[in-house]
């Protein structure tokens, strides 16, 4: 009888110290570690380094992109170094989570479901998904009637296609898959498709790297617009205001307006903030 109730309080003591430890776990990012960030005078950005033009590094391996400039110039303002780490992306919220990095920067989407796991800066950046034609031959969505048009396999665009099929999908006469968009633009240029579903900041970033970049028609079709922001931990709380309050001002200064052309050329990136 003894060693029964023994055995017993032996699991009860257990099961309570696991479960104090599983609190501390889950505790850990629900703490503002802006002390903590201070004084190391750095911040640890997350991201995936192969996102043209948002982050991704160069043929000399150098990391170059909209997202890294205005992460520099955003910590500059908080006297912070940004410290870039290349992460697996589909373990971003878990390093985040778990202190490996203090912020998620790279294109990342706000979403209902992301946003039970992280905290989000206010919105930088809108990006949707457009159709780009050749203007010569497609000035307007109408004109897609019985066309062709290129998707990248597993991308946004692809998803939005066939999620809203009464935008665009039931007036083309079929469809054609790409691994990347390069091939989807050589298509293009040879009149094999007459159009590309795609995101406006990675269109804009290669129509102005184009010889003819006036060639292209860049249009909307409809899809809901994805919001480009900062992720970061809940607890958090004094660096996301730090944060909002430096990307206010970048747009005041024209900081953000210079980064757009600078990485989109003259064309025109919705801007909702």
């Amino acid at each position: 009888m003894v060693k029964k109730i023994s055995t017993v309080m032996l699991g009860l003591g257990l099961l309570l110290i696991l479960t104090a430890c599983g609190n501390v776990k889950m505790q850990a990012d629900q703490v503002d570690s802006w002390q903590k960030i201070k004084a190391s005078k750095k911040v640890v950005i997350g991201l995936d380094d192969s996102f043209v033009p948002m982050g991704f590094r160069q043929k000399n391996g150098q990391l170059v992109g909209y997202d890294i400039d205005l992460a520099k110039a955003a910590m500059k303002k908080l006297h912070l170094k940004a410290d870039f780490q290349t992460i697996d992306w589909s373990m971003k919220e878990t390093e985040l989570r778990n202190g490996t990095i203090d912020m998620i920067w790279n294109g990342y989407s706000q979403t209902k479901e992301r946003q039970e796991k992280v905290a989000f800066s206010k919105t930088y950046l809108i990006n949707e998904q457009i159709l780009v034609t050749k203007k010569k031959h497609i000035r307007h969505l109408s004109q897609m009637n019985h066309k062709i048009v290129g998707l990248q396999s597993g991308s946004s665009g692809f998803a939005s296609f066939n999620q809203y099929p009464q935008l665009l999908k039931q007036q083309t006469a079929s469809s054609v898959q790409y691994d990347n968009f390069n091939n989807a633009f050589l298509d293009l240029d040879a009149k094999r498709i007459d159009g590309i579903v795609i995101d406006s900041v990675y269109a804009s970033y290669i129509i102005a790297h184009k010889n003819n970049p006036e060639a292209y028609l860049q249009l909307k079709i409809g899809y809901p617009d994805e919001k480009f922001a900062v992720g970061l931990r809940k607890g958090d709380k004094t660096l996301r205001n730090k944060l909002n309050q430096a990307l206010t001002e970048l747009k005041k200064d024209g900081t953000i307006a210079k980064l757009k052309q600078k990485w989109f050329g003259t064309v025109k990136i919705t801007d909702k903030n």
